[in-house]
């Protein structure tokens, strides 16, 4: 890479971060500062992942070993943005793993894919990605949208209902939200978007038709990694609970005001 290619990435990379800082602050968006955080881990984590592909897909062990690290960063990240206590924790790592061992195994052992430390990364990282987005943005969703329709969780519980029962429809519009953005993905595929599996594999010296494939199981792969985790986390959370206790705190505090 020659030095004027580093100095013209730098000066985009600087550009657009510069937009997006600006219109945050500008709007007021909470923790506005956060995407230069995340640009800055994203270049020390890129640079990590560059350094050990190259030894990791020579043994498969490896690539299980980096696919199990992508897991566990994944799992941590999803679960501080979901409250970070044991129980959370230990539900987003069950459903995020349950979900991408669900897709590996039917895309590997049917063999649409061939069992290479090449395939096996590839396709486990980005469906691990797409799990822990999923797993936020549903636990977040519907944790908000029980605050917001509690009188008719109230409505539910008076007549009888369990808790599960009575977020039952909350829990399937939290859903149903979250997993929005991977079925629009799929259907522009193509036409809106130029995936990156499609580009990448192409790049790699496969044929277009062979890049379709490939681009064509990850998003399958993709779509029921999400649904599965986000099934998994809409049955295990109580969000119930976590709305009781915001809403005694909220109460004391305008006792004690």
């Amino acid at each position: 890479m020659s030095t004027a290619s580093l100095i013209s990435t730098a000066i985009a990379l600087a550009l657009c971060l510069a937009f997006t800082l600006v219109l945050r602050r500008v709007w007021g968006v909470a923790e506005w500062a956060d995407p230069a955080v995340a640009l800055l881990r994203a270049l020390v984590q890129l640079a990590i992942l560059s350094s050990v592909l190259s030894i990791a897909i020579t043994h498969i062990g490896y690539v299980f070993l980096a696919l199990l690290v992508m897991l566990g960063f994944g799992v941590w990240t999803s679960s501080r943005r979901l409250g970070a206590d044991a129980r959370t924790v230990l539900l987003v790592a069950l459903s995020m793993s349950a979900a991408v061992a669900a897709s590996v195994s039917a895309v590997f052992l049917t063999g649409a894919l061939e069992f290479t430390g090449q395939n096996l990364l590839a396709f486990g990282g980005i469906i691990t990605g797409n799990a822990m987005s999923i797993v936020t943005l549903s636990g977040r969703r519907l944790t908000q949208d029980a605050g917001e329709h509690w009188g008719e969780i109230e409505g539910w519980l008076a007549l009888g209902a369990t808790n599960r029962r009575a977020v039952r429809p909350i829990a399937s519009r939290a859903m149903s939200e979250a997993l929005i953005p991977n079925v629009d993905q799929t259907r522009v595929t193509g036409i809106v978007t130029m995936p990156g599996a499609f580009v990448g594999a192409v790049f790699a010296g496969a044929s277009p038709l062979e890049a379709g494939r490939f681009q064509l199981l990850v998003l399958a792969g993709i779509m029921a990694t999400g649904t599965i985790a986000a099934a998994l986390v809409m049955w295990g959370s109580d969000p119930i609970a976590s709305c009781r206790t915001a809403r005694a705190e909220s109460e004391k505090k305008k006792r004690l005001g």
